[in-house]
């Protein structure tokens, strides 16, 4: 048995983070059967969620994991799909995880309002004493880190004006199509879907849900997405 180790619902979304909601679908397009864990964040072999735990072998980060599902079960993720297709599915989820994942960063850690909606919750366990401490500290080692990565350089005006490009390209892509790349799922439409729903997420103040919002196709893509995968 398959264990994935992830945050779980909050927010309104089937899990905190983008790339546990990613990972969970990866397991379901192959069919494979797996138990949810809550509680292994300290055990992270790279310090992060999602990982899994798969009959004594620990595979952690979204990628590694979709890796495994094909090396080890024969699963690919990219059946139908052309070099050129395949080419730009794996750009789309680059774009995905390596720049809207830190326009979520910015809109959730440096955002007051938004803090005080999200993250925060996560330092409930911490004892009271030490808990704001915890906190601080927490969140400016990531806002820290959002600038070293260059994003956090930005104004909030320019990071909305690179994440509606984001948005756009990802748009028209999709186009008329059920799923992100034609009419058969892939492995793109795990990590896109995630990520859509993850910025958009009505529960957070961000003008991200209204640049989603605005192109119809992507948010009715998302719709069919949760309701196929997370009907719950």
């Amino acid at each position: 048995m398959i264990t994935l180790c992830k945050f779980g619902p909050h927010f309104g979304l089937p899990d905190a983070s983008a790339f546990c909601v990613k990972a969970e679908i990866l397991l379901k397009m192959a069919g494979l059967k797996y138990e949810v864990d809550l509680d292994s964040f300290k055990n992270a072999p790279k310090g992060k969620l999602p990982y899994i735990n798969d009959g004594g072998k620990t595979v952690g980060d979204s990628t590694f994991i979709r890796l495994h599902i094909e090396e080890k079960y024969g699963f690919d993720f990219n059946a139908g799909l052309d070099a050129r297709a395949a080419g730009i599915a794996w750009s789309a989820e680059k774009m995905c995880e390596d720049h809207l994942y830190w326009v979520i960063l910015n809109d959730r850690w440096k955002n007051d309002e938004n803090f005080d909606l999200g993250p925060r919750i996560f330092f409930q366990a911490a004892p009271a004493l030490i808990r704001p401490i915890i906190t601080r500290s927490v969140r400016k080692q990531i806002v820290k880190g959002i600038k070293t990565h260059g994003l956090g350089r930005h104004s909030d005006a320019e990071i909305y004006t690179l994440a509606g490009r984001a948005i756009t390209a990802l748009a028209d892509i999709l186009g008329d199509n059920e799923y992100f790349m034609g009419d058969k799922i892939c492995g793109v439409d795990a990590t896109v879907f995630a990520f859509i729903d993850a910025i958009s997420a009505a529960h957070f103040n961000s003008p991200m849900i209204a640049l989603v919002e605005g192109h119809k196709n992507l948010a009715a893509y998302r719709d069919r997405m949760r309701a196929e995968w997370f009907p719950e």
